[in-house]
C-alpha cells in the first residue's frame, strides 16, 4: 500500500514556475515508477510526465517537453515535477500515481497505475 500527498501548486503568472512535490508513505518507494497527471475543468485527465523506478527514464507529454522535468528523491520518498514557463493552459488539478515495477511503454495510461493522491491545484494566469 502507497499513499501519495502532493504540495506545491498555487497561482502563478504566465512565465512563471511552480515545482510540485509528490511525497509517499512505505518503505518500497524505489520499485515504483511514478507519474504525473492533470485534469483541466470540463476535460479528462492527462498524462503529464513519468519516470522510472530507478530514475533512469523520463517521458513527457508533447504540451509539457522541454518546460517541465520530473525526478525522484528516492531517499526521501518523493518525486518532484519543476514546471518552467507555465502558460495559462497548463492551469488543472495536478496528480501523483504510483506503479509497482516497470511501465513497459505504458507509462501515460491512467490505468497503469495502481495509486493516486488527491491532487493540488495550479493556476496559471495570463
Amino acid at each position: 500500500q502507497v499513499q501519495l500527498v502532493e504540495s506545491g501548486g498555487g497561482l502563478v503568472q504566465a512565465g512563471g514556475s511552480l515545482r510540485l512535490s509528490c511525497a509517499a508513505s512505505g518503505r518500497t518507494f524505489s520499485s515504483y515508477s511514478m507519474g504525473w497527471f492533470r485534469q483541466a475543468p470540463g476535460k479528462e485527465r492527462e498524462f503529464v510526465a513519468a519516470v522510472t523506478w530507478s530514475g533512469g527514464s523520463t517521458y513527457y507529454a508533447d504540451s509539457v517537453k522541454g518546460r517541465f522535468t520530473i525526478s525522484r528523491d528516492n531517499a526521501k520518498n518523493t518525486v518532484y515535477l519543476q514546471m518552467n514557463s507555465l502558460k495559462p493552459e497548463d492551469t488543472a488539478v495536478y496528480y501523483c500515481a504510483a506503479h509497482l515495477g516497470n511501465f513497459y511503454s505504458r507509462y501515460d495510461r491512467l490505468s497503469v497505475y495502481e495509486y493516486w493522491g488527491q491532487g493540488t491545484q495550479v493556476t496559471v494566469s495570463s
